[in-house]
């Protein structure tokens, strides 16, 4: 075994002191360190022995252990019948390959084995995980296995997120103090609550500036993400799944893996992070590689009201906008003429289709369209045939149900003949069906949820078994893409995102509310996975009203679609909406390519995003409020390649934005179809001066390459 592992990729480093007797620490993640050598590097990052709970230096290693003097969080709790509470695993090998490393280490006396695999991608991300394997006779109850990475010392500030529902992802900052800061997440699903992604920065690291340090913990179930700060120079986040009482207990031979937990350091701010992430993301052999098709959701049109011919007359507006897949959401199926019947009866309504669904996909796809349809599998109405013929398939303790939730409780797909039965009937489904695409979704969050036969809590069984139950139906049906909706934005993580090829960010479209939840989406997730529509002229869950060219303009920076009854549309409005499906799907390929940016905009009433390219790139100027100054400063446009020469000017049909500077008397000399051209080194330094806009105004800029000689 080597006494130093270091790994480089993308301006990154991970370095790990392997020396043993313990398991390896972690001497080093950030900024690439070049080729140092190993006693050297060893002998500058070695802390003076100076230490109370220990003498010589306590060793805080990957999963931290008291073993090793170490008096903070520890990385493993749990016990063999009240012994074996504290591991001390030696190091019994290290395999290090071309991008990654495997450690295993051994606790002969707690009768525990441990794999920690550590990748380090092409991007730049980190990811790990670890394997606890029980090699004792009895059983070993697991608390917990939390993974930690530790962050240098500089790192002032905290930035994660909380949220609810349809105000996902809301940023906060904390100071990053003494102590642990721990973020738990106990609602069976990702939540609206999650950490998402918690960052330690220098301070006032923001868009572009600034080092940042980022840790998302890849689960769909519960989870608990942390930070940590002691006086002994020790700073750290971490994460893992949170596990309720008896949920894993290992008898000999079995095993538990933590999930993925993906780290990213940027020396560039949150940009720099997010490019990392969604470098990651596209490099994956299954993320989606055709255009993103323009889509029409039937939910806020029609919501349960199903009439073949209401339905006609919508799938006739969409096509006749561009719209190029036709989603039929809830109420197709079963009882289910509300809210409050019919989840688990996965059989086409007879009373709404006696013909089944044929002659709606006949519909769509004449007029040229993909069909998709809405599910949502791991739930049931104590109102539905299911229920009835099986009562104990729903989670509960053992002795009483929970509490309902939108009038439906949690299928126990732990239970073979639950999972069996709901595998079959989306296969049937999708076999006798013309179906493209799957909104997948998951409307209530897990309380009390245990499997009924033994009472056992059940949050970690069921979320294994969700993820078999995507596996097998992708497997069984390639051509299948899947959305991740839960309550809106309540699922959205990158294990979901293994199986899915899209999230639904949340059930707010209101453009004002989504300029924000976009955003914050996006730090993670790439545009091409962030379903995004334009809602109708007053959006259902605010009542707001906005114009279209806002509703469509934010709508752009995303999976573009139509949530909206087209048939009660104006003539002028279905026109100009074709205009912004037309120049959706012209910038597309640059939208989910591209790298996205954001300016770090002095005037709080004024956003900036955009996405370049070497050659072309597109932002939006958003007012969501009225601007601080009068007329307002400049914004540079950032991303721009400095020594290229850029024609930037208005884009259509996003050029006039009612209350722009013309509204005023005359205006900007640069809002013009001339625009201006320069290099992207002014621009990404003085900048475009700012229009005066209204609030909830967007105005689009282009930018393209002019050919010839650099500038």
């Amino acid at each position: 075994m080597t006494d130093l592992v270091h790994l480089t990729a993308a301006g990154t480093s991970l370095v790990l002191d392997c020396r043993g007797p313990a398991l390896p620490s972690i001497l080093h993640w950030g900024a690439a360190l070049g080729t140092p050598k190993e006693p050297d590097l060893l002998v500058a990052a070695a802390p003076q022995p100076i230490g109370f709970s220990v003498d010589g230096a306590a060793r805080a290693g990957i999963v931290p252990e008291q073993s090793a003097g170490w008096l903070g969080h520890p990385g493993l709790a749990g016990h063999r019948d009240g012994r074996a509470w504290s591991s001390a695993f030696e190091l019994t090998g290290v395999v290090q390959g071309s991008s990654g490393v495997l450690i295993n280490g051994l606790d002969r006396e707690a009768g525990l084995a441990l794999a920690i695999e550590l990748e380090l991608s092409p991007s730049g991300v980190l990811r790990a995980r670890t394997r606890l394997t029980s090699v004792a006779p009895g059983t070993y109850w697991l608390e917990h296995l939390t993974l930690f990475l530790p962050v240098p010392g500089e790192t002032t500030e905290l930035l994660d997120f909380t949220g609810h529902h349809l105000r996902e992802r809301s940023p906060q900052r904390t100071a990053f103090t003494h102590g642990l800061r721990v973020r738990e997440n106990r609602t069976g699903r990702t939540g609206y609550d999650s950490a998402y992604l918690l960052c330690a920065g220098t301070a006032g690291f923001a868009n572009r500036h600034g080092q940042v340090w980022g840790l998302h913990t890849a689960f769909s179930g519960n989870a608990r993400t942390v930070a940590e700060r002691n006086y002994h120079g020790h700073s750290a986040l971490g994460g893992g799944e949170l596990l309720l009482p008896g949920e894993v207990g290992l008898g000999e031979g079995e095993s538990y893996e933590t999930p993925w937990i993906y780290g990213a350091f940027s020396a560039d701010g949150l940009d720099g992070l997010s490019a990392r992430f969604h470098d990651l993301l596209r490099a994956r052999p299954h993320h989606p590689s055709r255009a993103r098709p323009v889509v029409i959701n039937t939910w806020e049109a029609v919501y349960f009201d199903h009439d073949l011919e209401r339905l006609t007359a919508l799938a006739q507006a969409a096509a006749s906008v561009g719209v190029e897949r036709f989603v039929l959401d809830d109420g197709w199926f079963g009882s289910r003429r509300d809210d409050t019947s019919g989840l688990g009866d996965w059989t086409v309504s007879a009373d709404v289709w006696p013909d089944g669904l044929t002659p709606l996909i006949d519909v769509v796809r004449e007029l040229g369209m993909e069909f998709g349809l809405w599910v949502e599998p791991e739930m049931i109405n104590p109102d539905s045939e299911l229920a009835r013929a099986h009562p104990d398939w729903m989670m509960g303790t053992g002795h009483r149900l929970p509490p309902a939730a939108r009038s439906q409780q949690v299928l126990d797909l732990h239970n073979p003949a639950a999972y069996e039965y709901i595998r079959d009937h989306l296969d049937t489904l999708l076999t006798e069906n013309d179906i493209a695409y799957l909104k997948w979704d998951h409307n209530r969050d897990l309380v009390e949820a245990g499997h009924p036969a033994t009472g056992r809590a059940g949050v970690h069984d069921q979320t294994r078994a969700v993820y078999r139950l995507l596996d097998e139906l992708r497997a069984r049906h390639p051509g299948v893409e899947i959305e991740s909706c839960s309550s809106g934005g309540g699922r959205v993580d990158l294990e979901i995102l293994e199986r899915t090829d899209r999230i639904w960010a949340s059930d707010c479209i209101d453009a004002h509310e989504r300029v924000a939840i976009q955003r914050w989406t996006s730090v993670l997730v790439p545009l091409e996975l962030i379903g995004s529509h334009v809602g109708s002229p007053e959006a259902h869950t605010t009542h707001r009203a906005l114009p279209l060219d806002t509703r469509a303009a934010v709508a752009l920076f995303g999976h573009f679609g139509i949530e909206w009854d087209l048939t009660a549309a104006s003539a002028s409005d279905l026109s100009r909406l074709a205009e912004w499906v037309a120049l959706f799907k012209e910038v597309r390929g640059l939208l989910h390519s591209g790298t996205l940016v954001h300016g770090d905009v002095a005037d709080p009433a004024y956003s900036l995003t955009g996405v370049v390219s070497p050659t072309d790139a597109l932002f939006a100027l958003t007012a969501t409020a009225t601007s601080v100054s009068y007329p307002p400063g400049a914004v540079p446009l950032p991303g721009l390649a400095p020594d290229t020469r850029w024609h930037v000017r208005p884009q259509p049909p996003g050029d006039v934005a009612d209350g722009n500077a013309a509204a005023w008397g005359a205006a900007l000399p640069w809002c013009t179809p001339q625009g201006v051209r320069l290099n992207g080194r002014v621009l990404g330094s003085a900048g475009l001066r700012l229009p005066v806009l209204y609030p909830d105004r967007v105005l689009l800029i282009r930018a393209t390459a002019v050919p010839g000689k650099a500038a």
